[in-house]
């Protein structure tokens, strides 16, 4: 895990991470969080370059609710299923404003993540956004050590 989003030198990812972070900060003022008041925005990168974004969407039932993370990959696999997701940003607010440190997807976020990079077979970039600090990853393979993929299924 790489931490501060500066030390990374290519002006093109500079650029790439601003755009994702707009998006995602735009997408957590949407979120519908009237209960935890804890507003989650996720934008991703398709292969196109096409933007997709989504936000935590809670329920007066809890379990109901959704997470921004499966919230906006499930958008874009309905949407454009034979496009590769190449990054993810994930970014978090209260009424204070955004987090001090990033936040990190649930389990069963990172599941459906994993799934979606073993499926499409290429690692999906993965950003979590603070106020202080940023962690990096290359894949989301190393949000879950110990997976459970598709081919677990064969025995």
């Amino acid at each position: 895990i790489s931490v501060d989003i500066a030390s990374e030198s290519e002006e093109q990812d500079s650029r790439l991470y601003d755009e994702l972070l707009a998006h995602a900060e735009s997408a957590a003022h949407k979120a519908y969080a009237p209960y935890s008041k804890f507003r989650v925005g996720a934008a991703l990168r398709l292969s196109d370059g096409r933007i997709v974004e989504g936000s935590n969407q809670e329920n007066a039932a809890y379990p109901s609710g959704l997470c921004a993370e499966r919230v906006t990959l499930f958008y874009a696999n309905a949407q454009y299923p034979h496009l590769a997701v190449t990054h993810l940003l994930i970014y978090a607010e209260t009424d204070k404003g955004q987090v001090e440190n990033p936040i990190v997807p649930c389990g069963a976020c990172r599941q459906v993540l994993l799934e979606k990079e073993t499926v499409q077979g290429s690692q999906i970039k993965t950003i979590l956004a603070g106020k202080s600090r940023n962690y990096i990853l290359d894949s989301v393979a190393e949000l879950m050590p110990l997976q459970f993929v598709p081919n677990s299924l064969n025995g």
